[in-house]
């Protein structure tokens, strides 16, 4: 069973091509259109789901419904970035119904909104290397450079090329930046993720306002903000302001004292260059856990699932067999994979853009 990100991201139509591969290679493969999200936004009998029915625990409930439904007893879950703190929840809730577990990007609590702003900060705004030399340079001249050049974009900016291009297409974006050249590829950019953070609905793509609750109430979108260069909070800081969103009260569940107690086989997926739910969380979730293996994925940023989607499916045929062995020693192979799909292919496209206005 695949969860996919977010909250508040579809599963029909964004993850055909997933379901189809997968049932290529012999994985008999179900997907749940998240609560309040799609063709889940309406009840049985037709009215729309209100926004505190849309919980975590109630998505988590729903996963065991559907599982009774198709006459499934057990399924190996697969949840990427929010996915993954879904399908933990689901593992405390519904244990006997998991046989195995990918963790891929994880996320264990809100807190580690906390961990992911240190981490952002220690690798692309402090030190003396040249890439953040560069990006302190950029935030430095944020209101000098024109349109779409404030501080916060800068973080917005640095996080999709890091993440996607790498530290060497990002220092060269931002050496072009400072000879005034490359605005338009650099608005380009800024537009990358702009739905998400200002909460605009694709409707049975991504739609945010049923998932609120979770979305700012649980995790903490964009609480406490710091208003300071490369804040990931900053981008969700104005929805969550909204007199209607809910307030944040944090985790329902405390997850991390639950995973030792989790007793099937759990790959924990993690990229090198993963700025939204970095590698020292994952690791965190492999300490606790009695039976898991890291699969470390180099030049890969975050959601394996959506980025580098033949290592995900291998990584769950492995956790399906429960061969945990062999999925370690087979990380250098699997990380090797090509990328397919549209987020696959962005990488390419972004140093192509960053080349072309050097």
């Amino acid at each position: 069973m695949f969860l996919p990100g977010g909250p508040g991201i579809g599963s029909v139509f964004l993850y055909r091509a997933l379901r189809s591969q997968a049932a290529a290679r012999g994985l008999d493969v179900l997907m749940m259109e998240h609560r309040g999200v799609g063709f889940s936004r309406l009840r049985a009998d037709g009215t729309e789901q209100a926004s505190a029915d849309v919980t975590v625990e109630a998505a988590a409930d729903d996963l065991a419904a559907i599982l009774d439904t198709e006459g499934v007893e057990r399924a190996v879950v697969y949840g990427t970035s929010y996915g993954s703190y879904l399908a933990q929840l689901f593992g405390v809730r519904h244990p006997g119904r998991v046989a195995g577990m990918v963790l891929d990007s994880p996320l264990l609590s809100a807190g580690d909104r906390h961990t992911v702003r240190a981490h952002r900060r220690e690798l692309l705004l402090h030190g003396t290397e040249r890439l953040p030399t560069l990006v302190r340079e950029a935030v430095a001249a944020a209101d000098d450079l024109g349109s779409g050049h404030d501080v916060e974009t800068v973080g917005q900016v640095a996080q999709v090329v890091y993440e996607f291009a790498g530290p060497e297409t990002l220092e060269r974006l931002l050496t072009t930046r400072q000879r005034g050249r490359g605005g338009r590829t650099w608005r380009w950019l800024a537009s990358l993720g702009a739905s998400e953070r200002d909460g605009e609905a694709s409707p049975f793509v991504a739609e945010f306002d049923l998932v609120a609750g979770i979305t700012h109430g649980v995790l903490g979108f964009g609480a406490d903000a710091d208003g300071l260069p490369l804040d990931p909070q900053q981008a969700f800081a104005a929805t969550a302001a909204h007199p209607d969103a809910p307030a944040f009260t944090g985790d329902t569940v405390d997850l991390p004292a639950a995973l030792p107690g989790f007793t099937w086989p759990t790959a924990v997926v993690s990229g090198a260059r993963d700025l939204r739910t970095p590698r020292r969380i994952a690791e965190r979730a492999v300490s606790l856990l009695p039976d898991a293996a890291l699969l470390r994925l180099p030049e890969t940023g975050h959601s394996a699932m959506d980025t580098h989607r033949l290592a995900a499916l291998h990584v769950a045929h492995h956790v399906e067999r429960g061969d945990l062995r062999g999925l370690a020693q087979r990380a250098d192979r699997i990380a090797t994979l090509p990328r397919r799909g549209m987020l696959g292919t962005l990488g390419p496209l972004i140093r192509t853009a960053v080349r072309l206005t050097t």
